[in-house]
């Protein structure tokens, strides 16, 4: 198959976008639905909602180790490989968990065996490909990447809310696996290909101006003798916070939210609307930020996300008809994307493209961390307390010390259209 050059109609690349998007909506669909399992999964197993909260927590963790492994062997063995690999531990762990009832062998399937197996199918693994086949429209198709994120919350919650009173939970995780297999082998086998053609999608002329624009940002970035000096710089730790709120914020609404609103008198299939309509929101504000981005403060952008999510928290907990869940949800839907993305980019900005996946790699681990954290915290909070407005209000005052943080971050530089400022921007003096 012709891979095709920019120039002409159409560019083999973005078909590797399309269906890398479309795994990631089963990937993160899978990985941050969770609502709607929770309660037909407590009330079968019988276990309380702090030891499947527990559950969850050691999955996002799960989830996050994996990654770096995936990374690696992506960099070893090739993209294929990975996602076959990833495929093969997901239907093992589906098939495991729908048949057993005890709840050791849940743990080890459902929260350790999927998440890990996930992680191998994540947008991490996709990643290097996408890089690899496009350097004048990268942002622009990593961002596409961000929006199959968001179209998994949009689109699998209430699918499997709908799947779930259908059929029931065990089925509904079966009916996923075959999702998995019908997209994941041939599109490994026919489509996903680490071998770029020679100069990408670059048009003419701009091969000499992008490496001009690499030279000029290295002079303002802070400089590197090799990853883990950043460690001892102040942006990491304010990425890393923001990103551990992040995974925190999303994983609290993710696990609890549907559980929440239905405590509150909503029906499950209202509940599941609301937050999926945050995911629909959010697919077209991905593509505005991701354009805007490349026009305004990354810093000041990031931050501005994080306020307005914190103040998504506080409304969503307090709603008390559908429209007013509605609303919320789409004020909550135009700041829910971005937050991975713009602190990638801000990392390049700063430390350089050359430490860019090794320290987005750990930021995300960190977010992982507090995806766990809040989940758990959801569940043992609701059980403590019989509420779910502590959690909630935690996670928003959370949510607006990460904004600050986020505002002091260092402003990148802007250079001449010509120079392809949104590919290679950088930052100035503030260290």
């Amino acid at each position: 198959m012709s891979h095709r050059t920019s120039g002409e109609k159409f560019y083999f690349g973005w078909y590797i976008v399309l269906i890398s998007c479309m795994i990631t909506l089963l990937t993160v669909g899978t990985r941050l639905g969770i609502g709607p399992f929770f309660k037909p999964m407590a009330d079968e197993l019988g276990v309380s909602r702090t030891f499947l909260s527990f559950v969850i927590s050691v999955g996002m963790l799960a989830y996050g180790a994996g990654m770096p492994v995936a990374g690696k062997l992506v960099e070893r063995y090739g993209t294929r490989f990975v996602l076959l690999s990833g495929l093969g531990m997901i239907t093992v762990a589906t098939l495991w968990t729908i048949w057993t009832a005890d709840t050791v062998s849940f743990f080890l399937a459902y929260g350790i065996l999927l998440s890990f197996g996930l992680a191998f199918t994540s947008p991490v693994a996709m990643t290097p490909v996408i890089s690899k086949w496009f350097t004048r429209q990268r942002g622009r198709a990593l961002f596409y990447l961000s929006t199959g994120a968001m179209a998994g919350i949009a689109v699998m919650t209430p699918v499997f809310q709908w799947l779930i009173g259908w059929i029931g939970w065990r089925d509904t995780l079966l009916v996923l696996d075959i999702v998995f297999i019908v997209i994941l082998i041939p599109s490994a086998i026919w489509i996903i290909r680490d071998e770029a053609p020679a100069g990408t999608d670059l048009l003419p002329g701009q091969l000499a101006s992008s490496h001009l624009s690499q030279t000029l940002s290295a002079n303002q970035m802070i400089p590197l003798v090799d990853w883990k000096g950043a460690l001892r710089t102040k942006p990491f730790w304010n990425i890393a916070a923001g990103l551990f709120v992040c995974g925190f914020s999303m994983n609290v609404l993710g696990s609890h939210g549907v559980p929440m609103l239905t405590d509150h008198g909503f029906s499950e299939m209202t509940a599941s609307f609301g937050v999926g309509l945050i995911g629909i929101v959010a697919v077209g504000s991905t593509v505005v930020l991701g354009s805007l981005s490349d026009k305004l403060p990354r810093k000041n952008l990031l931050s501005l996300i994080y306020l307005i999510r914190g103040i998504g928290f506080l409304l969503i907990a307090v709603v008390m008809t559908p429209w007013q869940l509605y609303l919320v949800s789409v004020m909550g839907g135009l700041a829910w994307a971005g937050s991975t993305a713009l602190s990638s980019a801000i990392l390049g900005d700063v430390y350089g493209v050359r430490w860019v996946g090794v320290l987005y790699g750990w930021t995300y681990f960190v977010h992982q961390i507090g995806a766990a954290v809040g989940s758990f915290l959801a569940g043992w909070g609701y059980e403590t307390f019989g509420t779910h407005l502590p959690s909630f209000g935690l996670t928003a005052l959370l949510l607006a010390a990460a904004s600050l943080l986020s505002f002091y971050l260092p402003v990148q530089v802007r250079y001449a259209n010509h120079l392809q400022p949104s590919a290679h921007s950088s930052v100035s003096g503030s260290r």
